[in-house]
């Protein structure tokens, strides 16, 4: 039985789930049913990954052989930031539902706060950042939608028994603080980038005072975009000399090491891997512990370091200078 977090309303979610961002569906197929047998019950998805589909099967195919049942397993999927306004936020729901092959998603998150005009899936699916990639100059073309309404419609999907939990990504404090002033249901989860370079001391004590669980998306830090151009190789957090100084007196990675340190922090982490053999390594986390010095001297090494950040990435990549965090 994987190690879990019980959340606000008693739900437990597993503290290591597998990624799937940048994963190719080729590979999910069989990945998700590797990942299920090497103990993991907690998969993490969104529409945007354009690989639902294909998670599904994998789903399909670890129950089909009896590795899980379905109540077994913990699955996150997001809304798509085309998706805000409330006549879209079912449709979206069940279009992760139908991709999945599944009657219900244990968590349903606001992927950003980011409310972009609507696509339709018969035009492109996923949508992406893009109104029209074929524009002579094309843009995010954003559609103003309150964060108070896409949330209640998202509240009638728990009341429809389409979602269990609620929970949000990429949120700070100040728009928790207000989505908490009017939410008849509270948000379970925040989902945002978390690693030692980017420690959030602060959004970590305010959900812990909000009963509000979190988990670490990236938090192995600047692999996953470096192929993006989006970190350097010399910001990888798993090279530093003090994760390694670290790891080697436990006889663990350094991936490893960084993980503990999460789940010692008492956030669930989501580390992405394609390959089988690091399966084993990122679950295997709970036989060992890090001591209160080590502890600190991977949370000193906070640089403030933000990789996934629209604020960059969205001029960069999609002509649209558009910040969030600021």
């Amino acid at each position: 039985m994987q190690d879990t977090l019980t959340l606000v309303d008693g739900a437990r979610l597993p503290r290591v789930g597998l990624g799937t961002w940048k994963i190719d569906a080729d590979l999910l197929e069989t990945l998700v049913p590797d990942a299920v047998s090497a103990g993991y019950r907690h998969l993490d998805c969104a529409c945007d990954y354009g690989n639902e589909e294909a998670v599904g099967r994998g789903i399909r195919a670890a129950i089909q052989t009896g590795a899980c049942r379905r109540e077994e397993l913990w699955v996150t999927s997001k809304l798509w930031n085309t998706f805000h306004r409330p006549e879209h936020v079912r449709a979206a729901a069940e279009r992760s539902l139908r991709d999945l092959e599944l009657e219900y998603l244990d968590l349903y998150l606001i992927h950003f706060p980011i409310s972009l005009r609507f696509v339709t899936p018969e035009t492109r699916y996923p949508p992406g950042w893009f109104f029209d990639p074929a524009a002579s100059h094309p843009r995010m073309e954003t559609e103003p939608v309150p964060i108070r309404d896409t949330w209640q419609a998202m509240e009638e999907l728990v009341s429809s028994g389409l979602v269990r939990n609620l929970g949000v990504c990429n949120f700070g404090c100040s728009l928790i603080r207000d989505l908490l002033s009017y939410a008849h249901i509270r948000p379970a989860v925040l989902q945002v980038e978390l690693h030692p370079y980017l420690t959030q001391e602060k959004l970590l004590r305010y959900c812990e005072q909000e009963q509000i669980t979190v988990t670490a998306f990236s938090p192995l830090g600047a692999p996953s975009y470096i192929p993006l151009g989006m970190s350097r190789p010399e910001e990888s957090v798993l090279a530093d000399p003090v994760v390694a100084e670290i790891a080697q007196r436990c006889d663990r990675s350094p991936g490893q090491v960084v993980l503990r340190w999460a789940l010692q922090r008492g956030t669930a982490v989501i580390p992405k891997t394609s390959q089988r053999e690091r399966l084993a390594e990122n679950i295997s986390l709970i036989d060992f512990e890090l001591t209160s010095d080590e502890m600190q001297a991977i949370g000193a090494l906070d640089r403030q370091r933000r990789f996934n950040d629209p604020g960059d990435f969205c001029e960069a990549a999609f002509n649209t200078f558009f910040p969030i965090y600021e």
